[in-house]
């Protein structure tokens, strides 16, 4: 696709990565909350388990179809309807009297995130410039940073300000104020061409962006043991500054983004998925052998300035190994990895802090980063050998996909 400018940011684009922002803030807003609520009504530790599991399950079943309703609808409209999807179902939960009627309504909410989270990574990179994508998906994900700090703050503080029903309505409130910025989103008119250029079908699994799935799922394994244990190992560890441990992991992760597009842009993959395996390995190892609060700051500093740019990083790499009108099977892959790793690294790890401590859980974290460090590692060098001057790069990513069709 050809853009009139190099512009980044343009009206639609500022639209696209707030519109983001407010939808994970109210994701991430419900995640300390929603336990709660099912507790209020009558649930135990294993309806909590499910609310939970029932919700990703939804969104990873939902994603595969998302490239074949983009070939048929315009996907900003799909977009619209996702995001309207959350927002009836944030204030339905208050309606909730039951488990059953609960779970109903978090399996329809798990549908319309696994929709938005596809489309607006797809509309963010539709409407950046291509020879600026890196850049943009990483300022595209600063949103979703500060997000992800913010909103559980701001679940508890409602709770403790007002009642259920103000959160539920409260989250619906907010999820109303994205559509209206989404459907204010404009598209380029190549873009809706190149959705109905194809005969698109449901993918499962979109094959060329395989390799950095893996690495993305490595990745959700390591997130998974910061995100779901490391409140217990604080504990463990006589650690009081939790909140501030995770917005410390954000703000490295803000900070690094600002930089780490620019650098993919320039010059490809690499630059970033080696430093950026090295500071994670750095963090969880400090994280691992921590005494104190400096050392658990440090620890989130280099985990955070790692996580920060991998993310993003990767997810530009599946863009750019398919083509314009495959977006949303590589990230409906990209998102399904990531939520695999984080579901099924949260039970692994899991089990290894109940067989052993919490603090183990971070040597397997570390050795997760090491495999990925040595995946990526043996990636080049098979791309050597194959295309000598194609080292995985962006550059040489879009020369293979240019020659495949």
């Amino acid at each position: 696709m050809t853009h009139t400018n190099n512009k980044i940011w343009t009206l639609s684009f500022v639209f696209v990565v707030i519109s983001n922002s407010l939808v994970f803030m109210i994701f991430e807003m419900l995640l300390p909350t929603l336990p709660l609520f099912v507790t209020e009504i009558g649930g135990g530790a294993s309806q909590v388990g499910l609310v939970t599991g029932i919700f990703t399950l939804s969104a990873i079943l939902t994603r595969p179809f998302a490239g074949l309703l983009a070939s048929k609808i315009d996907k900003k409209f799909l977009l619209v309807l996702g995001i309207l999807i959350n927002a009836f179902a944030t204030g339905a939960y208050y309606l909730s009297s039951d488990i059953s009627t609960l779970l109903i309504i978090r399996l329809m909410h798990g549908a319309g995130f696994g929709l938005v989270t596809t489309y607006f990574a797809t509309l963010a990179a539709e409407i950046v410039p291509k020879e600026r994508r890196g850049e943009g998906i990483g300022y595209f994900g600063v949103g979703e940073t500060v997000a992800i700090s913010v909103g559980p703050m701001l679940g508890i503080m409602t709770l403790e300000l007002y009642d259920f029903q103000r959160l539920f309505l409260g989250g619906m409130a907010v999820l109303l104020l994205a559509v209206v910025m989404g459907v204010f989103v404009k598209r380029a008119p190549e873009g809706k061409k190149l959705d109905k250029q194809s005969n698109v079908k449901v993918k499962i699994m979109e094959r060329r962006v395989f390799y950095p799935a893996i690495l993305i799922f490595l990745v959700g394994i390591a997130a998974g043991g910061i995100m779901s244990f490391f409140s217990l190992y604080a504990i463990e560890k006589d650690f009081s500054q939790v909140g501030l441990f995770f917005f410390v992991i954000a703000l490295a992760s803000f900070i690094i983004r600002l930089i780490s597009g620019k650098l993919f842009d320039l010059f490809g993959p690499t630059i970033i998925l080696i430093p950026g395996s090295i500071f994670s390995i750095i963090g969880l190892s400090i994280l691992y052998a921590a005494n104190s609060d400096f050392t658990f700051f440090m620890a989130a500093t280099f985990y955070g300035f790692g996580f920060g740019a991998l993310l993003p990083a990767i997810q530009t790499w599946c863009i750019n190994l398919v083509g314009e009108h495959e977006h949303e099977d590589a990230m409906a892959t990209f998102f399904n990895f990531f939520d695999f790793g984080i579901g099924g690294g949260s039970l692994l790890l899991g089990l290894v802090a109940a067989a052993t401590s919490y603090q183990a859980i971070y040597i397997v974290t570390i050795l997760v980063y090491i495999l990925f460090f040595m995946m990526y590692v043996v990636y080049l060098i098979v791309k050597k050998q194959q295309q000598p001057k194609e080292l995985g790069g962006l550059y040489g990513e879009r020369k293979n996909q240019a020659s495949s069709h």
